[in-house]
């Protein structure tokens, strides 16, 4: 299965993910064609049939409003397991996109091929993404990310920091001693860290895990 997305679909991925995250149900296909100035349905249902072929979307037949995130059908996560599995805890959640309150509760764990760490005393913890700012590094809505503790990074690093108490994770740029936050979506701002502000990075992005059937 080919998963990689064009520009298009990732954008009306991220499209689907936004308008169900403010309206709490999935976009017609007229309204994702309104919104990509695709004048047939036809034509949306073209990208959307890309989007099921590649495991990132389903769509219920007879429906207007069929369209439903792989990744939201799917309450428990797979399991990366062998006999020498690191079994790390899943902390509440990580906007990717407007920050949220992370750290509200553990949720569970997943269990991953030691393999993966390159340090064997390496702490660390995944957590779930709710939000689109990050779609173009290939990170959605529902998204696990695998996360190494730590409180440094380098330019262009993937990071979860808290920013006045609140985490989210973006692309880490310190220029001339100012930090910005970058998303990798279009739709949204960079965020330039003041001074004032209570910054900590929290750690850096791993790994991503995602549930398809």
């Amino acid at each position: 299965m080919n998963k990689i997305l064009t520009d298009r679909q990732q954008d009306i991925l991220g499209f689907i993910q936004n308008f169900k995250e403010l309206n709490g149900y999935p976009p017609t296909l007229r309204e994702i064609g309104k919104s990509f100035n695709i004048s047939s349905t036809f034509g949306v249902k073209r990208h959307l049939d890309a989007l099921v072929k590649k495991g990132f979307i389903n769509i219920e037949s007879n429906a207007s409003r069929g369209i439903s995130i792989v990744s939201e059908q799917n309450t428990n996560y797979p399991n990366y397991t062998n006999n020498n599995s690191k079994e790390i805890p899943i902390v509440g959640r990580v906007a990717a996109g407007v920050p949220i309150t992370s750290y509200e509760n553990l949720e569970g764990t997943v269990s991953i091929d030691s393999s993966f760490f390159k340090r064997e005393n390496e702490e660390n913890f995944a957590l779930k993404v709710k939000g689109d700012s990050m779609i173009d590094e290939g990170i959605f809505e529902g998204d696990l990310l695998v996360i190494s503790s730590q409180q440094t990074a380098n330019n262009h690093d993937i990071i979860v920091a808290m920013v006045d108490g609140e985490a989210t994770v973006k692309t880490y740029i310190n220029k001339n001693n100012t930090i910005t936050l970058l998303p990798a979506n279009k739709n949204y701002f960079p965020i330039v860290i003041e001074s004032k502000q209570d910054f900590t990075i929290i750690g850096k992005v791993k790994g991503v895990l995602r549930w398809i059937n």
